[in-house]
């Protein structure tokens, strides 16, 4: 499992003074950078291999600015040519959000799916994590 930890600004919060929805999810594509490290150490958007298909995020509570938030990230599911990544948004030691995306291993220039290599997979599978230890869902 990866942590990230994301300070909340003023700037962040909409009208109602909580946390705007739409940050979460930004705040979730960083976080999973250490796992997009393992297919491109540099993160050259050059040679991205992969694509995002699908992200649900689902908020359990209310998110305020200046309090810091730990973003949990881990591997829930590896495929053949996908894997889904689990996360999971606490502040003050409260689950406040969670989420899931399901990223695929892909050839741009083909315009394929491909399958993710045994070394990456390796990788993945050292953060393997069925369901992290807060989520409600």
């Amino acid at each position: 499992m990866f942590s990230h930890n994301v300070m909340p600004e003023l700037t962040d919060t909409d009208a109602m003074g909580h946390i705007n929805h739409a940050r979460i999810p930004v705040w979730f594509a960083n976080a999973r950078n250490p796992l997009f490290r393992f297919f491109t150490p540099e993160l050259d958007i050059k040679n991205w291999p992969l694509i995002l298909a699908s992200i649900t995020v689902n908020f359990h509570g209310q998110i305020y600015h200046a309090c810091e938030i730990d973003i949990k990230t881990s591997v829930s599911k590896i495929g053949n040519s996908s894997f889904s990544v689990t996360q999971e948004a606490w502040q003050n030691c409260e689950l406040v959000a969670s989420g899931e995306a399901i990223m695929v291993h892909f050839d741009y220039a083909s315009k394929v799916a491909i399958r993710i290599p045994d070394d990456i997979r390796a990788n993945l599978q050292q953060h393997l994590e069925p369901q992290l230890t807060g989520s409600k869902l």
